[in-house]
């Protein structure tokens, strides 16, 4: 066993248990938008939702330069920046009243956005070079299964720290919590000598083939790239639309106005974790489209039924369906990613591919928000999100059916 590479693959989790602070912007979102007599500064639930928009773009950009950071200095530095930048960011943002949004912006939005982009984009690149092919979604789904889980403890932990100390005094104990944390985790992530790369390599099970290694601009000239980053666009604003709010719409479209919103985030954290760890397995076996196809499916029908959940047990339900097909995503494209143009350059490679997340980062919340402020309820967000998830499944079906056709038409290796 790679003894080494399991330890850069659990320090990747570790770091993104802590840089899946992003997630639990929902608790802090639905205090944000309660009364100053409430405990909260009065915010629309638009306002609410720029300083999470602002940190899901920062986010999104910084993991170009990010991943190209990582791919010439290794992944250490560019972990503890980022880890030092979301801590210190979470800090500022403690600064926030009711009367200034300036400080949780730049705080939440700027800083800790452009820090949890510097420490995701070195997490995964390094984990995924020390393992061969067969295992590229086992283990890039369990790092990215820390930045979905994080929920699960943030959630009642915000809820606890919000209803104790506010806001404000909240932010502050999670900047110095989160930067002790994952600066010490940041520690241990680096890259594989060129010799053990793939050193733990010994199963040929996968279904997917190494791809050649491609520079980003090889990668940009691949209609693959673009159909992807698409599908990506598609699952990321499809998702981020009720990942976003989920506190808030339990609150607002339940019978009897159910208090425990948090419990409804933790639930769709843990099936978020899971559906990465799970696809990422699955997708070894029957393929990268295959899985895909599967995933955009169950959500769009999950989201065209949701706005009939009123109930603890449809929440239930509907939190863990929406964690899990969206979680599945943010193991399944960089997985895709190294498949198709190789692992040499990955860090730079999925950090362009990852804009597109961005991109749902940026639409997605601000169109919930929006739509919620304007009609009084998300049926319609709903309808829209399961929309861009049809979208999606087609566009990885087309991929897939065309490269069945093109395996099918390639002449045979001689002697087989």
């Amino acid at each position: 066993m790679n003894h080494r590479g399991w330890l850069v693959t659990v320090a990747g989790l570790v770091l993104n248990l802590a840089l899946g602070v992003l997630y639990a912007w929902s608790m802090f979102s639905k205090q944000l938008s309660e009364t100053v007599e409430a405990g909260g500064f009065g915010w629309s639930k638009t306002t609410a939702t720029l300083p999470y928009t602002c940190a899901i773009a920062f986010f999104a950009v910084m993991m170009i330069p990010a991943g190209r950071f990582q791919d010439r200095m290794g992944p250490r530095i560019v972990a503890t920046v980022g880890a030092i930048l979301c801590g210190l960011g979470l800090i500022v943002a403690s600064f926030g009243s009711a009367d200034s949004i300036w400080p949780v912006i730049l705080g939440f939005g700027v800083m800790a956005g452009t820090g949890i982009g510097l420490g995701y984009a070195a997490a995964t690149p390094a984990a995924v070079k020390w393992f061969g092919p067969e295992k590229k979604g086992l283990i890039t789904g369990i790092v990215v299964a820390g930045f979905g889980l994080a929920p699960v403890y943030i959630a009642p932990l915000s809820r606890s720290l919000l209803a104790a100390y506010g806001i404000s005094r909240s932010f502050l104990i999670f900047g110095v919590v989160f930067l002790v944390v994952a600066t010490t985790a940041a520690q241990f992530m680096f890259n594989p000598r060129q010799n053990d790369a793939g050193a733990d390599s010994k199963s040929k099970a996968s279904s997917e083939k190494p791809g050649e290694d491609r520079t980003w601009s090889e990668m940009l000239r691949t209609p693959a790239f673009w159909t992807l980053y698409a599908q990506y666009a598609c699952g990321a604003t499809a998702g981020l639309m009720i990942i976003g709010h989920m506190a808030k719409i339990v609150s607002v479209q339940s019978e009897g106005a159910i208090q425990t919103g948090f419990l409804f985030v933790a639930v769709l954290a843990i099936f978020n974790a899971a559906g990465r760890v799970l696809a990422g397995v699955a997708s070894d076996f029957i393929g990268r489209n295959a899985t895909m196809i599967i995933v955009f499916l169950a959500q769009a029908i999950t989201l065209f039924f949701f706005s009939q959940f009123t109930t603890v047990t449809a929440f239930l339900i509907g939190s863990a369906l929406i964690g899990f097909n969206y979680g599945s995503c943010l193991s399944l494209f960089p997985a895709t990613a190294a498949d198709l143009w190789g692992t040499r350059h990955l860090g730079l490679n999925y950090g362009i591919l990852f804009t597109a997340w961005g991109v749902g980062g940026v639409f997605g919340p601000m169109l919930a928000g929006t739509i919620a402020d304007a009609t009084g309820s998300y049926s319609t967000a709903y309808q829209v999100a399961s929309g861009l998830l049809i979208v999606a499944a087609v566009l990885a079906a087309i991929h897939l059916f065309t490269k069945r056709a093109a395996a099918r038409q390639s002449p045979a290796p001689s002697g087989s």
